[in-house]
């Protein structure tokens, strides 16, 4: 028997730093960064965006090994089929369905395909690079509780929060997408309140998937920022590694490699040295009465992750 492929799944809402965090742990020894797997289907297989490494997805000799190890080819998966079991599945939802105590048998046979596609990526990518685990930043909290129904999966939650106005400030900026090369193309914007809305149900969801016994790990982006080394030591260990996979080096100085991240933040396109530091500039950019709106619909979990009022 074939033991479970070991996954480190960075899950939170977007804009709470999962993005660097993911390229961090990446570089380090025993881990393989793919990106947000969730949107390869589309922005891979389908668009042909640009990889991590800055080639095309199709261009790029590590996803097409990938493919080749994983399906004897991207051309054998049928991308609407892929689509369409997404569509039935993953979604949030779903995500009551899928946190019951039993899989209605009419779901399972399709979420089984579906995470099944996902296991053969994580094992070809464990195998071409030799990392003892795989990491997806999906975030979607309804694939998280999809992969807990699949036995090959030994599915490890990197839960990421960030305080909600800083949340709430980033997703209020425009940001282009660098990995769409033949048109210019932005991210997506959201207001105050409809930042504030999903923060809290994402990461009630997310609560709800740890209380159903999958292994959590909660992670604060200030956290992080306030000491990037001890945080990764934190996580490393979390998910079984040696207790040397984080080198020695300056607290706040984190190497980023070349990486093969399929979809995720323009950060991802960044190699080099990082100075690692805490992004605080919704205090003074985000006017008082967003700020106060934003806590007061999330103020609950705030007080649960620690926040101040």
């Amino acid at each position: 028997m074939t033991a479970p492929v070991s996954v480190g799944y960075i899950g939170g809402f977007g804009r709470s730093g999962s993005t660097l965090l993911e390229l961090t742990l990446g570089s380090l020894r025993g881990l393989c960064a793919l990106g947000e797997l969730v949107h390869l289907w589309e922005r891979g297989l389908r668009d042909n965006q640009r990889c991590g490494c800055g080639q095309p997805f199709h261009d790029c000799q590590f996803w097409r090994d990938i493919g080749d190890r994983a399906f004897g080819g991207w051309s054998e998966v049928d991308v609407a089929e892929v689509l369409a079991l997404k569509a039935a599945v993953d979604r949030n939802r779903f995500v009551p369905l899928l946190l019951r105590t039993r899989l209605p048998s009419s779901r399972q046979h399709a979420v089984r395909r579906y995470t099944d596609l996902y296991v053969a990526i994580y094992r070809a990518a464990a195998a071409m690079t030799g990392a003892t685990v795989v990491l997806d930043s999906s975030k979607h909290v309804s694939l998280a509780a999809c992969l807990r129904w699949n036995p090959d999966v030994d599915l490890r939650l990197v839960h990421v929060v960030r305080d909600s106005p800083g949340v709430a400030y980033s997703w209020g900026k425009q940001v282009r997408r660098p990995e769409i090369s033949d048109r210019v193309q932005y991210m997506p914007q959201y207001s105050a309140p409809q930042v504030a809305g999903t923060w809290l149900a994402h990461n009630s969801m997310f609560e709800a998937v740890a209380a159903r016994g999958t292994p959590r790990l909660l992670v604060r982006y200030e956290d992080f920022a306030a000491g990037p080394r001890a945080t990764l030591r934190r996580i490393t260990s979390y998910l079984d590694l040696p207790g040397d996979t984080v080198p020695p080096g300056p607290e706040h100085e984190l190497p980023l490699h070349r990486n093969h991240t399929v979809a995720g933040n323009p950060l991802r396109f960044t190699t080099g040295n990082v100075r690692v530091r805490t992004d605080d500039a919704w205090r003074s950019a985000l006017p008082p009465s967003r700020r106060r709106l934003v806590a007061a619909v999330t103020w609950p979990l705030r007080r649960h992750y620690g926040y101040p009022a």
